[in-house]
């Protein structure tokens, strides 16, 4: 990570969550096939792939139309599968390589640091705790509190207000097209963490591409 050498102008960097901040996908997919195989769901690696960018609700809706079970309510699956991850966060999180080292730099330059995610907000704490983050971030925001997740933009607006910025003072940071989509709508310059060979061929709503945050120098940005 290139080091910052003199007090930024007043910005803020918002977050993703999951995959940018902690390693989860994985905890999500095994709790994903533990809670929707014991209702009777098949899950395939084809499908699961679609889901990944969608909350929670929209994942359990998902797997319901294609495969109705009975006996539970989509919100006690919701529930189910929420409980389930955050038990895996608090046995095996950890935290993608760098996060800490770039947030501290960041706080220590003069950022705002938010949060933006599709993941329901009681995951938010359990993350940000285990991975000892918690006291950076200034503001945070679930797309569970909003009409649509991403790639709609109104999570991200939501973080923005709570930070009292512009959203030209603010950069996200995302690792998939939907959350990219919904800074860039929201009018935030964009970074895209690339991972296992993603491509992400609407350029048009990147700013900057790393594969890693050592590679990350936000003056690039202006």
């Amino acid at each position: 990570m290139e080091q910052m050498t003199k007090k930024s102008a007043m910005k803020a960097v918002i977050f993703d969550m999951d995959g940018v901040i902690i390693d989860s996908c994985n905890l999500w997919k095994q709790a994903e096939y533990e809670v929707f195989s014991s209702v009777g769901v098949k899950l395939s690696d084809e499908l699961c792939k679609i889901t990944e960018s969608m909350t929670t609700s929209e994942v359990s809706r998902f797997w319901f139309d294609r495969n109705p079970w009975q006996g539970k309510s989509l919100a006690e699956i919701e529930k189910a599968v929420i409980k389930r991850v955050a038990c895996l966060v608090e046995e095996e999180g950890k935290a993608i390589d760098g996060i800490e080292e770039l947030i501290k730099n960041l706080k220590l330059n003069g950022y705002k640091i938010g949060l933006a995610t599709n993941s329901p907000s009681a995951l938010i704490p359990v993350v940000l705790e285990k991975l000892k983050l918690k006291h950076y971030f200034d503001a945070v925001s679930s797309a569970e509190h909003e009409l649509e997740g991403k790639p709609d933009p109104s999570v991200y607006r939501s973080v923005i207000r709570k930070l009292g910025m512009k959203p030209g003072s603010c950069i996200a940071v995302e690792d998939s097209l939907t959350g990219l989509q919904a800074a860039k709508k929201a009018g935030k310059k964009t970074v895209a963490l690339v991972k296992d060979h993603a491509d992400f061929r609407d350029q048009a709503i990147i700013d900057c591409t790393i594969t890693c945050y050592k590679k990350l120098d936000f003056s690039l940005l202006g």
